[in-house]
């Protein structure tokens, strides 16, 4: 009898005993360790013996040591594969389609496959480093050991966001690219090392963390370990969501852009978002415990914070970025509470009142992205039957006069070759049952920045709390989500956003340890990538506890910029 029959046998016997793990999965399979290999032969010889149904690979090639380097560490010798599938040209708009992927395959391989989902509109292949979570990340899956994917979802970047007028294009968007790679990629290991991958890990933030979320829905027998940090999982509605915070921001904007719409921007200036920042801090900095400027107990902060009360009235409806007036207070009140439509009817989750409202990046997406980037991927990909391309130049439009009334439901609609709606085909499908997860001992991470301006981290507490209450009141042993305070969109913003949550999910996946809370660190000028929003006055090297949900970080005295002065509680 070999080792690895041996190990396969003692893991079986330690899971039905309950041991190797915590009580909440004693009940769950544990999955074996994987075990490393070394490429077959070179990349040359490599390229010779690669195949696959409906695919083509169009380069090979060698990247010796050194050629990449990712936040000073210096990537080991690979190949780097790109290539196509299902190339064809679309009967609805002309146009020529295909999934393009990379892969990197390091000549020393751990035995793990990394899905690396990329975000937005997708369209781009990125190089498949395997970027982990975290802002500003110090490592990558590629440079641990692991063979990785990355692809465009089915289209290029020059057909965004016009790739929604094609009905498969938007299905390859939603799910079906994942689901046509993954047999193909994993073939490919196969080939290159004499064996398939020992487990597969998926991973990506925003509209990656909505192919997080599908995967672990939809494709819980191909991963062992997923992770979906700030994830877009009710993409159609947060679209809605955005769109509805731009006309609440135009109602208030004191000035016109060159083309004559309201210039949102002026409806809440940076110097109105810090003063607000500023209040939410004086208000509830110190639930957790520390007057350290952030806000770990968000949800006792919602009971704090009253925007109407705690923020000072403009005199005369004078603006000087010291008060704000009662129209702006009504506007930014709306935009907190959440789209919805003249029946009172909720179309999208609302957001928590936050120390993050301060960032760059909040105002990023609620007062740009919301009348370009969110109304083109409504209109062309979201709503069926799509908007005319013609609509492309007149986007900003769209948005501030996009009817919660009578254009919000055509994201559940169907029409023609459009069989499929939106809601059907972007969110993950009865997404509080994973039973097909659980019961293989497969586990699943989701992170969350409370600030997070686009996808609301209410909605996905929401969706853990219907989760929990789907598995007997305990959804911890295969599932966690962790929120990060100040967080805004996947990094950035007065945050502590720098953490790797892959190294935790491998324990978790292969050794039964469930992370009971996962470090992060601020990334203060000292860091090896800086984040500007970092107060100076918190000094150098702070970091926290990120708690597993409902749990929360709270002081427990000593260093204010120690995680070991916080516990989860």
């Amino acid at each position: 009898m070999n080792k690895t029959m041996i190990a396969a046998i003692a893991s079986t016997m330690l899971a039905a005993c309950g041991g190797g793990s915590d009580d909440n999965a004693n009940a769950l399979p544990q999955l074996s360790a994987a075990t490393p290999a070394n490429l077959s032969g070179t990349c040359d010889a490599l390229a010779a013996r690669l195949a696959f149904a409906n695919t083509s690979f169009t380069s090979v090639q060698d990247v010796p040591a050194g050629t990449l380097s990712i936040a000073g560490k210096a990537v080991p010798e690979h190949c780097v594969i790109a290539g196509k599938m299902n190339e064809r040209v679309s009967s609805v708009d002309g146009k020529t389609y295909a999934i393009g992927f990379e892969m990197r395959l390091p000549l020393a391989w751990n035995g793990r496959f990394f899905y690396q989902a990329n975000g937005g509109l997708d369209g781009n292949v990125v190089a498949a480093t395997g970027v982990i979570s975290g802002g500003g990340p110090l490592n990558n899956a590629l440079n641990m050991g692991f063979a990785v994917i990355s692809s465009d979802a089915g289209h290029s970047a020059a057909q965004n966001p016009l790739f929604g007028l094609d009905p498969q294009a938007r299905l390859d968007y939603g799910y079906q690219a994942v689901a046509k790679l993954t047999p193909m990629a994993k073939q490919v290991i196969k080939t290159a090392y004499g064996k398939g991958p020992d487990r597969s890990y998926f991973e990506g933030c925003s509209n990656g963390g909505r192919h997080a979320m599908v995967a672990a829905a939809r494709y819980a027998a191909d991963y062992d370990g997923i992770i979906a940090g700030d994830p877009g999982f009710h993409l159609p509605k947060a679209a809605i969501g955005e769109m509805w915070s731009a006309q609440q921001f135009a109602k208030v904007a004191t000035a016109n852009t060159t083309g004559g719409l309201p210039d949102i921007k002026t409806g809440f200036t940076a110097q109105e978002r810090q003063l607000v920042a500023s209040r939410i801090i004086a208000k509830c900095d110190s639930l957790d415990g520390a007057a350290d400027g952030m806000v770990q107990d968000i949800k006792a902060c919602q009971a704090n914070f009253d925007l109407a009360r705690d923020v000072p009235t403009c005199s005369a409806n004078v603006r000087d970025g010291s008060c704000l007036t009662g129209a702006q207070k009504d506007a930014i009140g709306q935009v907190f509470s959440g789209a919805h439509n003249s029946a009172g009817t909720a179309l999208y989750a609302g957001f928590p009142y936050d120390a993050g409202i301060s960032g760059a990046n909040w105002a990023l997406w609620k007062q740009s992205n919301s009348i370009t980037l969110d109304p083109g991927a409504a209109a062309f990909t979201f709503t069926t039957p799509p908007q005319s391309a013609s609509l492309l130049s007149q986007l900003s439009a769209y948005a501030l006069n996009f009817s919660m009334d009578n254009d919000a439901p055509k994201i559940f609609a169907t029409s023609g070759v459009y069989g499929e709606a939106s809601w059907s085909f972007m969110p993950p499908p009865d997404e509080t049952n994973l039973s097909a997860l659980k019961k293989r001992g497969a586990k699943l991470i989701v992170y969350h920045g409370t600030s997070d301006p686009v996808f609301s981290s209410n909605d996905t507490t929401d969706w853990y709390q219907r989760l929990t209450t789907a598995n007997a009141g305990d959804a911890s042993g295969f599932a966690r989500l962790y929120t990060v305070a100040g967080m805004n969109h996947c990094s950035g913003g007065p945050s502590a956003d720098q953490f790797d949550m892959l190294t935790p999910m491998i324990a978790w996946v292969e050794q039964g340890k469930a992370p009971d809370s996962v470090t992060a660190t601020a990334r203060d000028a000292s860091n090896a990538v800086p984040n500007s929003e970092v107060p100076a006055d918190w000094g150098a090297g702070r970091a926290r506890p990120l708690c597993p949900y409902p749990k929360v970080a709270r002081y427990k005295g000593g260093d204010l910029n120690s995680a070991g002065s916080f516990s989860c509680g």
